[in-house]
């Protein structure tokens, strides 16, 4: 057994080997340019050749990383909604492809923020090396309040001037202004606008909206519910505002796809069709919006492309780095609910 070689574990078994200190393997393996390019082949050739993989592990300690990403979905304004929410759903996949692809493992929270100081008890907690923040709901100030003493962390939502956080998301203003030029260029005149405007990216769409009748002149009203985004909660509240209408409105901008493919079973339930009696545009464009009974005329935000800028912002910010915020530009999906 004396003429078996020692097998090699650790950097400093292949240091001893290489005749070498542990920090200059470590930075060979890592590709560091203070180590001479023939030094660092040597090395890497020796641990080749006694299949020495250096633990992912114990560089995460060396560099103080945990390689864990806390992804946080913050929901103060609708304390009922579930991470299975499709829209949730889709972000966190698309999130989850980014990190895994560059060795990070996902942490997954749903917080309801019945304290403010949430978010910096999860900082304090020191378990992640940043933060992503899915939907900024009524949080901003939470927010804002972080992103001062605290950089690895970007949030999904709407941007607005003078917050302190890093933010990717769509140009929510323009979107909302775009679902309701649609819909008064397809004729309407009486616009019901559904969402909880609690949220900042729901109040920009509704801004936008509003801009759109103005731009109309006198030609055109909006009628804003305020509407949950759980489909149960949402359908009896666009029943009972249609319960109160005298005449039913020719047109619903409804702030999320659920809330719009809701809104429509509403009306076939009571015998109207969509687009004959009223037409319907969503927002989001998930694939609900194209199976929908008619497919659904839907406001498409990036949601791939966001995830991945703000991945890239996250990394960017683990390393020290300042970031700016990306506003998207969205995109209007015209299809048979219009």
């Amino acid at each position: 057994m004396q003429g078996l070689p020692k097998k090699i574990r650790t950097i400093y078994d292949l240091a001893a080997l290489a005749g070498v200190s542990a920090a200059t393997v470590s930075r060979a393996l890592a590709g560091k340019e203070v180590v001479s390019s023939e030094t660092a082949e040597r090395i890497r050739k020796l641990a080749e050749e006694h299949d020495f993989q250096p633990s992912s592990l114990a560089r995460n300690l060396r560099i103080r990383r945990r390689g864990a990403i806390g992804v946080v979905i913050p929901l103060g304004h609708e304390r009922g909604q579930h991470i299975s929410d499709p829209f949730f759903m889709t972000m966190i996949g698309c999130l989850a492809d980014e990190l895994t692809e560059r060795g990070f493992d996902l942490m997954l929270s749903r917080v309801i923020p019945d304290r403010p100081d949430w978010l910096q008890k999860m900082i304090e907690a020191d378990r992640v090396d940043g933060f992503l923040i899915i939907g900024q709901s009524d949080q901003s100030q939470v927010l804002d309040a972080a992103a001062r003493n605290y950089l690895p962390m970007v949030a999904w939502g709407g941007f607005v001037q003078g917050q302190t956080h890093c933010s990717v998301g769509t140009d929510n203003f323009l979107g909302g202004r775009l679902a309701v030029q649609h819909l008064i260029e397809r004729g309407c005149r009486s616009i019901a606008f559904f969402g909880n405007v609690q949220a900042i990216e729901l109040a920009l769409r509704l801004e936008g909206a509003r801009a759109a009748v103005r731009e109309a002149s006198d030609r055109v009203k909006l009628l804003e519910i305020s509407t949950h985004l759980e489909a149960e909660l949402s359908g009896a509240e666009i029943a009972a505002f249609l319960d109160t209408c005298a005449e039913l409105p020719d047109g619903i901008f409804a702030a999320s796809d659920l809330i719009a493919v809701a809104a429509i079973q509403v009306l076939a339930g009571r015998g109207r069709t969509v687009p004959g009696d009223v037409r319907v545009v969503g927002f989001d464009d998930l694939p609900i919006a194209r199976l929908s009974a008619p497919p659904l005329t839907t406001i498409r935000q990036d949601i791939a492309g966001g995830a991945a800028h703000m991945v890239e912002a996250l990394l960017k910010r683990i390393e020290g780095k300042q970031t700016g915020s990306v506003v998207l530009n969205p995109e209007l999906v015209v299809r048979a609910s219009t």
